[in-house]
């Protein structure tokens, strides 16, 4: 029998395998859409991850009710529309760029819950937001002022409210409905909204559709499928038993630090003072923000 410290210890090591893989992705996404438009890129993505996770799953999948199916559809649009706007954010912004502000998402749960669900907050709450949001700025907006803004900084900006919206939704419905089923079916509906988008955008001129095969893409869409998607969120669910919410979230904190290193690492991006200091001050507000914060939210706090 395995001691409980030691399962701790081996969940604490899974939740930080999980930030690896999704630290990783974040230049891997950005060179695969040089091979594919966004959304084929993401319908190749998301039902090769939801056909692994039927397997994975098969028997929640077996008992899905009514209401766990339209639970699992909502957190399931949350989660299209935050890689909708990462993913097209990341045509131009930098990987390292988009996953600080991503991970800023982080900080607004608990605001969102304190301002629409008149959840209890705190002075350091704040002072984590305060942070972040100063982080924020002087990694989106250059010293030139507003006109040198990059555009996909701002959707990454609108990733990170897409996403705290969804922790929001999975922390309530995970409460009253089957993980598994709940993991599924948010996969299996940004597979199926990447895959009508993809005509509905052409048909429209909105977007063409386009995809060039090669090896790169391949690799890159096994990767986000398989070890991004399928297993990190498999991952998660598993680790998330053993070990405690401050854990995790200050685990899922280096998420950002790993795209960085690998950014580094693979296209030589590199930081000046101004966005070391954005980047510190966003990772100086999420740990404020959880581990001084007023804490997790009641899971009937959204009744």
């Amino acid at each position: 029998m395995t001691a409980p410290g030691s399962r701790r210890l081996q969940a604490d090591l899974a939740l930080a395998l999980c930030t690896v893989f999704w630290g990783a992705t974040f230049v891997i996404v950005k060179g695969a859409l040089t091979n594919a438009s966004v959304f084929v890129f993401m319908a190749l993505r998301f039902s090769l991850a939801a056909l692994i996770m039927a397997v994975i799953h098969r028997r929640a999948l077996r008992a899905i009710t009514r209401d766990e199916f339209w639970a699992g559809v909502q957190i399931g649009a949350l989660m299209f529309g935050g890689y909708v706007f990462q993913t097209i954010g990341l045509l131009t912004s930098t990987p390292t760029n988009a996953a600080f502000i991503t991970g800023a998402g982080v900080v607004l749960v608990p605001i969102l819950l304190a301002v629409f669900w008149r959840r209890r907050s705190n002075a350091w709450l704040w002072a984590g937001a305060l942070a972040a949001f100063a982080g924020l700025y002087f990694l989106t907006i250059p010293p030139a002022g507003l006109k040198g803004l990059v555009v996909g900084d701002v959707l990454c900006l609108g990733c990170a409210v897409a996403f705290a919206f969804h922790i929001i939704a999975v922390g309530f419905y995970s409460r009253h409905h089957s993980v598994g089923a709940l993991s599924f079916l948010q996969v299996a509906t940004t597979a199926v909204f990447s895959a009508v988008a993809v005509p509905v955008l052409s048909l429209t001129r909105l977007q063409s559709a386009w995809v060039h095969w090669n090896a790169a893409l391949l690799g890159a869409v096994l990767i986000t499928a398989v070890l991004a998607t399928a297993v990190a969120f498999s991952i998660q669910v598993w680790g998330q038993r053993y070990t405690t919410a401050t854990h995790a979230a200050i685990l899922f904190a280096l998420e950002p630090v790993f795209a960085a290193v690998t950014s580094f690492l693979v296209i030589g991006e590199r930081w000046g003072a101004r966005s070391i200091s954005g980047a510190v001050l966003i990772l100086l507000g999420i740990v404020l923000a959880e581990l001084k914060g007023p804490g997790p939210a009641s899971p009937d706090s959204l009744a």
